[in-house]
């Protein structure tokens, strides 16, 4: 039998987060109480929420109750990074879409706060997805120089006979703690019903407010320049492009350095797809290219048949990036919603209902002819790092599965960092919270040339028949060997491959009990 060498690094994670325990705003219940039990709801409202329930993650956010979506309004202001998002604030499933808030100093540890933005109940106005800046220069004249204002920008989805999306406003003059909606919104409307999630950015260049937003149905995206906020022109479309397999939402356009040199910059339009994605169902994928103030332009190293996915994983949606983070800081960062709308209302967890990835830096990177963007958990999270453990040279005999148990390694919620010589094997790699009956497989398949998580045997997963599956990324060895870097949490798996060229992101919902790391080759 032919042994295969694996380098092996485990850091355990003692997680250690300080979640505050704030109840939501007061919101009158909704006239329709058949859609969810009003009994339920004050239940939840009233519940003894401790973080510690089954399936709660232990370092991705996650609602105290409730259901929750995509993240909204990213902003840095005044020490803090606001996290936003899409919020029922009655119930457990998608509803009365609100904006929810949280604040961060360090992206690990979050305060949550009251809604922020409520859903409408006289004109039936659910705030859907959109973003957040800082007004430094009060365009909108919505506050002063002294204390500039931040401004959601969002859509407003009416209900009704005759259903309609535009786009709207909020302004907080308090860092965010309160919003007043403008009187004049929506702001921007347009002839398809179907037209939402606005991102809105500041071009220094040109001194103007840049909006990109969803164009859905039409696999298109579309761009908007205003000086204020308030009025808006028409700048030009993108699309349909890439995968057109579903509808198109969730828009983000940034800057970044090629290779980190600020003499190359390079421009990055990234939109969500929902269902078709890689993993099936819903997912992200993104364009290189430049923008010249008016028009994206795909660029031509990357316009070809190749689809540029985001994540490889099935729980990767609705990404975007922080608006307003210090230049002295230089990151992209951002975060996207940890689920998938095939199942999404149905993952069996309570009180609450969804959770984040964890805060990422994104990078553009060269790679021959190709650029490719990078992602890494942001480096704040290794102030949650604790018990380190470091194995060398662990060879596993083909067919053989090796428990680290009697290394007194195993857990429920860990980070590990994993090198891995596959020599001959055809498959090699770990079984993650492993049980009598259950594992999570992340392994290198030498045969196909790819990293993959095999979740067929995770756990709980009646809830929808399209939750088991496996999932794979392209993978290129460097000198012989696949580096990963692991992120375990109580109920997901994030792998990011390389230096963060490809990333998987899955949940999962095994048993408590389940907390064995075992290696295994074929």
């Amino acid at each position: 039998m032919n042994s295969h060498s694996l380098s092996f690094i485990l850091l355990l994670v003692v997680v250690a987060c300080n979640f505050s325990l704030y109840g939501c705003q007061s919101i009158d219940t909704p006239d329709n109480e058949e859609i969810y039990d009003a009994g339920k709801i004050d239940q939840h409202l009233e519940a003894d929420v401790t973080f510690t329930e089954k399936y709660r993650p232990q370092f991705h956010y996650t609602p105290r109750i409730n259901w929750m979506n995509d993240p909204n309004g990213l902003v840095f202001y005044d020490g803090e990074f606001h996290l936003f998002h899409q919020y029922n604030p009655f119930g457990n499933q998608w509803g009365f879409m609100s904006w929810n808030h949280a604040v961060s100093t360090d992206l690990v540890h979050w305060e949550h706060k009251p809604v922020a933005i409520a859903y409408g109940k006289e004109e039936k106005e659910g705030i859907f997805s959109g973003s957040a800046v800082v007004d430094h220069s009060n365009t909108s004249g919505f506050g002063d120089i002294e204390t500039p204002p931040i401004v959601a920008v969002y859509t407003s989805a009416f209900e009704g006979d005759r259903p309609n999306q535009a786009q709207s406003l909020a302004y907080s003059t308090d860092g965010g703690e309160t919003f007043i909606k403008y009187k004049e919104n929506p702001v921007l409307d347009h002839n398809d019903p179907d037209f939402r999630d606005p991102n809105v950015m500041w071009d220094d260049q040109r001194e103007e407010w840049v909006m990109v937003v969803a164009l859905p149905t039409q696999h298109k995206v579309a761009f908007y320049s205003s000086p204020n906020l308030i009025d808006w022109e028409f700048l030009s479309e993108f699309g349909p492009a890439g995968a057109v397999d579903g509808i198109w939402e969730c828009p983000d356009l940034f800057q970044l350095p090629v290779d980190g040199d600020p003499g190359n910059m390079k421009w990055v339009l990234h939109v969500d797809m929902n269902p078709g994605a890689v993993a099936g169902g819903s997912g992200s994928q993104y364009f290189v290219g430049d923008w010249n103030g008016e028009s994206f332009t795909e660029e031509k190293s990357t316009s070809n048949d190749e689809i540029l996915w985001t994540d490889y994983g099935t729980d990767f949606y609705a990404a975007i990036s922080w608006s307003n983070v210090p230049k002295e800081d230089g990151r992209r960062l951002w975060v996207g919603w940890m689920n998938n709308w095939d199942y999404a209302n149905q993952i069996p967890t309570s009180p609450w209902r969804s959770a984040m990835s964890v805060p990422r830096s994104v990078e553009l990177k060269s790679t021959g002819d190709q650029l490719r963007l990078v992602q890494q958990p942001v480096d704040e999270l290794k102030s949650l790092r604790k018990d380190h453990v470091q194995l060398q040279n662990v060879s596993v005999v083909n067919g053989e599965v090796k428990s680290l148990s009697d290394q007194n390694i195993s857990g429920k919620a860990y980070e590990i960092e994993v090198e891995i010589d596959p020599a001959d094997a055809d498959v090699v790699g770990l079984m993650l919270r492993a049980g009598e009956e259950e594992y999570t497989l992340v392994g290198y398949d030498a045969v196909k040339g790819t990293t993959y998580v095999d979740r067929t045997q995770s756990g709980e997963s009646g809830f929808s028949d399209l939750f088991e599956g496996r999932y794979d990324a392209p993978t290129r060895l460097e000198n012989g060997v696949v580096k990963l870097h692991l992120l375990v949490d109580w109920s997901s798996v994030e792998v990011f491959v390389g230096d963060g060229e490809a990333v998987l992101t899955n949940r999962i919902f095994p048993d408590p009990q389940s907390r064995d790391i075992r290696l295994f080759a074929e």
